[in-house]
């Protein structure tokens, strides 16, 4: 992990150290950690600071068919059905090409493999055959079509929607830079190559593994492809993930909180140990989403599965005292429907910190009363949301540097045993990533185990011929609200 005095302005005093307690001391350290042009300034009071970080689009798209299907699966978890969409195939523009753009471009392709993609897939052999042609309408419609197609591989990642499973991070490259105007620039002037470089994921992680591909022997075929397939996976993201932003990468049950400093080095100022969902209906979707708020000791509304499904709404009624002892609280409407509502505190099941991120999955970073989950090696038993170790600090830190919060009134809102929700006056992205093979928190690229079984269709794709683009943007299956934290 990476020293916060590193980035810090110095050693906070003994003094003010004893004089907040233990949460303002914690709130010191995190302060005096932090790159200092993200920190709270002093009065007056600035407007409100954005980092450069991309926003998410949103995860769904206008449906051209029947409105959405909602139900319920049989343990009462909510299901919203993905829009009936009539995903088109993208159409490649069409552009004039010299012989010499052509040649370029066809060097390109056969070098391709470093960037862990296909040349077979660009038709190098009719590239080569539409060259010795000359110039004319037939090399232009076959150097614009395979030079589109090599766009969108780098820059969309080659795996076809269909075989990246739970995957509703929505890339916005393709609406940053278009096809075609990566293309005229391209041509304009006369650097083919230089797309690469314009295209590749800026995190030094994707480096990292495209130094291991070139180095793994041709002959490890399964660890070439695990590498290449994860390479893809950061091309399923945007381009630039941001300044500051958190990511959890599942399969590694660890968050991370990354600043590029001035430099432009991306640093993990913090990590935290996870807890994410079981395998099977509970597993945690891939997002990529905005932090709304900080919630300070937060309730928790109790999901129907549980209220109606375990009986605990009856319970609650029907026995004030036990509720009452249990920080339970119960509402009966005029129709019958009862809600019960978990109250702030230390035994509540989103524990003392919620991070909200709003999104059709009911999927928040929050904190737990059980702390125990943290001891085991393999961290998979929530129901979709993803526990986080030191939350309270982690809420903190979101608080100073998402709200330009002071560091001792954050401190003073996380003991005050109290609901209080802190909105972001900063653009937060967070991403909830699933990487197999990775730098972990210790900077080793290394394996991590398939824990959702999700490589198997990428994998696939890979040993199967390209399949041309279509409008799709994210995975089409059903949407589980998993808002269940225990």
């Amino acid at each position: 992990m990476v020293s916060f005095k590193r980035f810090g302005p110095g050693v906070v005093s003994a003094l003010t150290i004893l004089s907040l307690g233990a949460q303002g001391a914690q709130a010191q350290k995190i302060k005096a950690g932090m790159p200092e042009d993200l920190l709270p300034r002093s009065a007056p009071t600035p407007a409100p600071v954005r980092t450069s970080a991309p926003t998410p689009l949103p995860t769904t798209r206008p449906s051209t068919g029947p409105a959405p299907v909602t139900g319920t699966t049989p343990a009462g978890v909510p299901v919203i059905s993905a829009p009936m969409v009539q995903d088109v195939v993208v159409t490649e523009p069409v552009m004039p090409w010299t012989v010499s753009d052509a040649q370029a471009l066809l060097k390109t392709i056969e070098y391709i493999g470093k960037e862990g993609l296909l040349p077979g897939d660009y038709q190098p052999s009719a590239l080569k055959a539409a060259i010795a042609g000359g110039e004319g309408d037939a090399l232009d419609a076959l150097a614009s079509r395979v030079f589109a197609w090599l766009i969108e591989d780098l820059r969309d990642g080659r795996t076809p929607m269909t075989a990246r499973v739970q995957w509703f991070a929505v890339d916005p490259d393709q609406d940053a830079m278009p096809t075609a105007t990566i293309m005229a620039q391209a041509l304009s002037d006369h650097d083919i190559a230089g797309v690469i470089d314009k295209l590749a994921p800026t995190n030094p992680d994707y480096a990292a593994l495209k130094t291991e591909l070139n180095a793994t022997p041709m002959a490890n075929k399964p660890r070439r492809a695990l590498i290449q397939a994860n390479m893809d996976r950061w091309r399923w993201l945007a381009r630039d993930l941001g300044s500051v932003y958190l990511m959890t990468n599942v399969p590694e049950f660890q968050l991370r909180l990354v600043v590029k400093n001035k430099a432009g080095e991306y640093k993990a100022i913090r990590t935290y140990k996870t807890v994410v969902g079981k395998p099977g209906r509970t597993a945690t979707p891939q997002l990529a989403e905005t932090v709304s708020a900080v919630v300070f000791n937060p309730t928790w509304t109790v999901p129907q599965s549980i209220v109606k499904g375990e009986g605990l709404g009856a319970k609650v009624l029907a026995n004030p005292r036990w509720a009452a002892a249990n920080h339970y609280k119960g509402y009966k409407a005029e129709n019958g429907m009862i809600t019960v509502v978990q109250q702030p505190g230390p035994t509540n099941a989103l524990g003392l910190m919620k991070i909200d991120m709003p999104n059709p999955h009911a999927i928040y970073l929050h904190d737990t009363p059980s702390k125990q989950y943290f001891n085991s090696e393999v961290r998979a038993f929530s129901h979709g949301c993803i526990r986080t170790e030191r939350a309270v600090e982690l809420g903190m830190t979101m608080a100073i540097l998402g709200a330009q919060m002071p560091a001792a009134e954050a401190a003073e809102l996380s003991r005050a045993g109290e609901y209080k929700k802190v909105p972001m006056t900063r653009t937060f992205p967070v991403y909830l990533t699933y990487f197999t093979f990775a730098r972990s928190i210790d900077g080793e690229l290394k394996p991590f185990a398939d824990i959702y079984e999700r490589d198997t269709p990428v994998l696939a794709s890979f040993k199967a011929g390209r399949e041309l683009k279509t409008t799709q943007r994210a995975s089409e299956e059903a949407i589980i609200q998993l808002d269940n934290p225990l």
